[in-house]
């Protein structure tokens, strides 16, 4: 369904980039409804479970066979706490003789999240796509504050192409500053950003392959000729740098 350019304009790029990303949401009870392309590895990083949790909690006899619809409790059932890899245990099940006499554990080392927000490390679904550059031009971070991305200097009309498989969620110019827009989604947690184009070549729902033309490039809402480039990870931008092969 083509959405109204009235409520588009209306959004934030942050809020589009969350509805098309689709994020992943548990009921009250702590039960999430399995989708299309859900794995347990990746649920389980969406609310932050090691999928041996997941299975453990579910009685899962093949934690690869998933239904689409089949309900999956995400949360640690009552008097368990989970543990990373390996399964789940009841403190509350203990004797308290028993956990008298057992050597206290050492507090589990908390990870790092600069990796998944701006890290120069890409994470291992960013690594899987093979990245390629959207068009040519000399790079650079972008000049406005407020974007995360880089601005690629080239000529008016010039091919900018997917730079990875996915299918297209926006293609549409209702938000401010970014001209006429291309958002496409790799993964269930990854997007990448076209801005400033002078045509769109590409439709929303469409599905594209790597290095297929989507736009021309242009200078809508800008000043100068130029394409806006962007890699988002959960919602929040990651180093593009990173991710696109030396040229």
């Amino acid at each position: 369904m083509k959405r109204s350019s009235s409520l588009i304009a209306a959004l934030p790029l942050a809020a589009l980039l969350l509805l098309a990303g689709c994020a992943s949401t548990a009921d009250s009870d702590g039960y999430y409804t399995v989708k299309r392309g859900d794995t347990l590895y990746s649920i389980g990083r969406d609310f932050d479970q090691s999928p041996t949790n997941l299975s453990a909690w579910n009685r899962l006899r093949n934690p690869n066979d998933l239904d689409v619809g089949q309900r999956i409790l995400v949360r640690p059932p009552v008097g368990v706490v989970a543990r990373t890899g390996a399964g789940q245990s009841s403190r509350a099940a203990a004797p308290a003789a028993a956990r008298k006499a057992a050597p206290a554990a050492k507090p589990a080392a908390k990870p790092s999240t600069k990796s998944r927000d701006d890290d120069d490390a890409p994470a291992p679904a960013d690594a899987k796509l093979d990245w390629m550059w959207p068009t040519q031009g000399k790079s650079a971070p972008s000049g406005d504050s407020y974007k995360k991305g880089i601005d690629i200097i080239g000529s008016e009309g010039q091919s900018v192409v997917a730079a990875a498989g996915g299918k297209v969620t926006y293609a549409g110019h209702g938000i401010r500053g970014y001209g006429n827009m291309v958002i496409i989604k790799h993964t269930p947690t990854l997007l990448s950003v076209y801005a400033h184009n002078k045509t769109i070549t590409v439709k929303e729902g469409e599905t594209v392959a790597r290095g297929q033309q989507i736009a021309t490039m242009g200078n809508s809402d800008t000043s100068k000729v130029k394409l806006y480039f962007e890699i988002r990870r959960n919602g929040k931008p990651v180093n593009v740098m990173a991710l696109l092969p030396a040229r």
